[in-house]
């Protein structure tokens, strides 16, 4: 055994008074360093500062000046006295930045520059510029050139190479400064490197000294420590009056040898009946597994189970069933392939099949005797049979295929669909036949509930498409005011085509707001509907309506009938009836009484009176005359207005008979205007006829008369007078007539009614204006006959434009009956 001596000093205390006496040293030297590296680059910073301090003054000296010259030269250039007062405000810049440099210059040659700055300054600013720009005003040009020539211009490019050759200076300097500072911080960074070398010589030494006192002993430790892992005895002797480390470290050690010694037979014991023990634990763990393969297997199955039961629950998608059930069936019995197929229809899916092989089943399954066997047993039966080659795989022994064939029924009765399900590895297990078939009965519930929910949907659309095919807008609301049911009609009626299949389920707020945006005055509907939803009484639909006007003007009539189920109420039925049409030839109706009464009373009243007058009494000759002249318009006009009613009739009946023959319309307009100048004095007619051909295939009569209502109703309109335009002229091969006024005009809203019957415009300016309004209805009848357009221009309260486009040359026809 050899004997390790140890020194009794610390060895941590040693190596901390080094390691400060070296850290000490080391920051103490850096500190010193580093000062010195910051003063010199403090030094030469501050020189460079002053000196690009000067550069700055003396560049903005020098655009002064430049700005100076320029400002000057554009003035005299253009004249722009802004440009002299700019050149003028630079002399105060200019010695503002001289002052400034004053104050910065440290040298003889920064005295001498500034002398020559102040100089030229004075003799430019106080001694050339005034005079020459005296000179300029006045109009001395040649005194300003001759101030140029005789030296000014010199000066000016003296001073800006003095200028830059002085800023030159500057920049030269900077970079000499620079250089010398470059060339400092290398002497300072080459005694620091070496510095930080000299330390780490003394730290390499220091650490070698160390690690010689400290490594021997730990080797002494580690061959030691090898020989008790290997078995054998081994002792470290230390001094007994050592107290440092490593001898605290070499008395726990032995110690630690001891013990290590001494629980070895205990250990050996106890790893001797572990190792029974994990023996034990071992053969439960493997039962376990085997347990739990069991519950994973269990746990699939019914995963598939629930999986099943809430797809054929949950799903009325008869495909998607049926997937359902072929692909959770298999895992269920433990089948490798299974399919599912409709015996009356093309129905199936399949799990693990070729496309071959369902198309196989499918074709013999109504001839292999499986059905009729499921029909008289309605149960389950299992075939054993031999393993087809395609199913064999790699096996070349003998292989034996197992069939499960299930029955579905629908209600119970009707075979309608056959499961069929194949494993190779072992036989279906028997006592689980009552659970298959139990499958069995709840996808043929599942089925039966989809056969039902198709038959409805069915009925349902069916019930849809007729009621999409009523004109009315029919509404089904429950009690609450939900939307159970509308039709097409109804959507389109409230804007919302789209939404058809949206509504159902509308709460009331929804569709009461829907109808609110679409009809005038809709609370009181509102209150309508509200009042039938709620209403518990039986009336018919004849006894509960309501008319309303949708915000298109649109007029509707709404019929309600309560929905009853015995004395309970189910809902109420709304049908939206448009009525427009009706209710505007109530209206025509109504006013064509009104107009008819109007237009006829006053003619005749007049021949009443009149006639009379004659009978009654004796009157001279004259006045005679004159009231016989008087009856004979009226009954003019009255005939004029009967011929009015008895032309639309015939329009209307396709009984109007036209003249087709080429006409010429110019003279038809000097007529017209001719027999209309006697109806007012306040009126003047003008006919405007451009180059052009009039000739048309027409009725000469029937232009007459649509002309003559034009400008009848161009005199009557205007009744403060005006000129009334005929303009007549040939465009693109037609034949145009505008008839312009200057009278009362026509609303916008008026503008598309114009030619309906009977229609006049509402208001106060013409109510005085007699008139049955059927001229404008005849003039459009006339012209589309002669193929023909007519349009109208307006501005309310300007006047109105009518212009009549007809073909020229028309082919000519016979007369035709219409």
């Amino acid at each position: 055994m050899n004997k390790i001596l140890f020194k009794k000093n610390s060895i941590v205390r040693r190596f901390i008074y080094l390691m400060s006496v070296f850290i000490t040293a080391f920051l103490i030297l850096a500190a010193i360093l580093l000062y010195c590296f910051y003063d010199l680059n403090q030094t030469y910073t501050s020189k460079n500062r002053e000196l690009e301090k000067k550069e700055r003054l003396v560049q903005e000296i020098s655009e002064d000046f430049n700005q100076a010259f320029m400002d000057v030269r554009g003035y005299i250039a253009y004249g722009n006295k802004d440009l002299k007062k700019a050149a003028l405000d630079k002399e105060p810049e200019i010695r503002e930045h001289t002052r400034h440099f004053e104050e910065m210059a440290s040298d003889y040659q920064d005295q001498e520059f500034l002398n020559h700055i102040e100089i030229f300054t004075d003799y430019y600013f106080v001694s050339t510029l005034p005079d020459a720009l005296e000179d300029f005003e006045s109009g001395n040009y040649e005194a300003v050139v001759e101030a140029a020539n005789s030296g000014a211009t010199y000066r000016v490019t003296s001073i800006k190479k003095e200028i830059n050759g002085y800023i030159k200076e500057i920049d030269t300097q900077i970079d000499k400064n620079f250089q010398e500072l470059s060339k400092m911080q290398a002497y300072v960074q080459i005694g620091f490197v070496s510095f930080i070398l000299l330390f780490l010589i003394v730290l390499l030494r220091i650490t070698r000294i160390m690690f010689s006192e400290i490594a021997k002993p730990l080797a002494s430790f580690a061959s030691t420590a090898n020989e008790i892992a290997s078995g054998r005895d081994a002792v470290i002797e230390v001094d007994s009056e050592r107290n440092d480390e490593l001898g605290i470290l070499s008395v726990a050690f032995n110690r630690m040898v001891a013990s290590i010694q001494e629980n070895e037979q205990n250990l050996m014991a106890q790893n001797e009946e572990l190792m029974a023990q994990q023996d034990e634990l071992h053969a439960q763990q493997l039962e376990l597994q085997e347990a739990l393969e069991i519950v994973k297997g269990n746990e699939l199955r019914l995963n598939s189970r629930n999986e099943l039961v809430n797809k054929i629950a949950n799903s009325l998608d008869k495909q998607e069933v049926l997937e359902s059930v072929v692909m959770n069936m298999c895992p269920i019995i433990g089948a490798e392939k299974g399919i599912i197929a409709f015996i009356d229809d093309d129905s199936y899916a399949s799990y693990g099949i070729a496309t071959d092989g369902v198309k196989q089943f499918r074709s013999n399954l109504l001839f292999s005797g499986i059905v009729e066997r499921l029909q008289m047993d309605r149960k389950p039966f299992i075939m054993k049979r031999d393993s087809r080659q395609d199913e064999k795989g790699f096996h070349t022994n003998m292989l034996y295929a197992h069939d499960l064939y299930l029955p579905i029924f629908l209600s119970g009765k009707k075979l309608i669909a056959v499961m069929a399900f194949s494993r190779s590895d072992a036989p279906f297990e028997l006592r689980k036949m009552e659970e298959y078939e139990a499958l069995a009965k709840n996808i043929g519930i599942a089925l039966d509930k989809i056969s039902l929910y198709q038959k409805s949907e069915e009925a349902r659309r069916l019930n849809q498409d007729i009621l999409d095919t009523i004109q009315e807008g029919v509404q089904l609301v429950n009690t609450d005011g939900a939307i159970l049911q509308v039709n097409k009609q109804f959507c389109e009626m409230f804007g919302c085509p789209d939404r058809l299949q949206k509504m159902d389920g509308c709460s009331w707020e929804e569709w009461t707001e829907l109808l609110s945006r679409h009809i005038a005055e809709s609370e009181d509907f509102i209150d309508f509907l509200r009042k039938e939803v709620s209403s518990l009484d039986r009336f018919s639909s004849a006894d509960r309506h309501y008319i309303y006007k949708s915000n298109s003007g649109q007029v509707y009539k709404v019929y309600c009938e309560g929905l009853f189920h015995g004395n309970a109420k189910l809902g109420t039925i709304f049908v939206h009836r448009n009525i427009t049409k009706e209710f505007e030839v109530d209206r025509i109706k109504s006013e064509f009484v009104s107009t008819v009464s109007h237009e006829l009373r006053t003619p005749l009243a007049s021949i009443l009176g009149f006639t009379e007058l004659i009978l009654t009494r004796e009157l001279k000759s004259d006045r005679q005359k004159k009231y016989l002249t008087t009856i004979y318009n009226e009954a003019g006009r009255l005939t004029a207005l009967i011929n009015d009613f008895l032309d639309i009739q015939r329009m209307e009946a396709g009984k109007q008979c036209y003249e087709s023959k080429e006409i010429e319309l110019l003279p038809i307009i000097q007529k017209v205007i001719d027999l209309q100048k006697v109806q007012s004095d306040k009126h003047e007619l003008i006919l405007d006829f451009a180059a052009g051909s009039d000739r048309i295939i027409g009725d000469r009569e029937k232009m007459e008369q649509a002309l003559t209502n034009l400008v009848h109703n161009a005199i009557k309109y205007s009744p403060d007078g005006g000129e009334v335009k005929i303009a007549l002229y040939e465009k693109e091969g037609q034949v145009n007539m505008e008839i312009k006024d200057e009278g009362l005009g026509i609303p916008p809203e008026a503008m598309h009614k114009l030619f309906e019957k009977f229609y006049r415009v509402d208001n106060s300016d013409r109510r005085s204006i007699g008139g049955t309004g059927l001229g404008l209805a005849i003039v459009k009848e006339i012209i589309h006959f002669h193929n023909g357009d007519i349009k109208v221009d307006s501005e309310y309260g300007k006047g109105s434009t009518f212009t009549v486009s007809l073909p020229v040359q028309a082919a000519s026809l016979s007369s035709i009956e219409m």
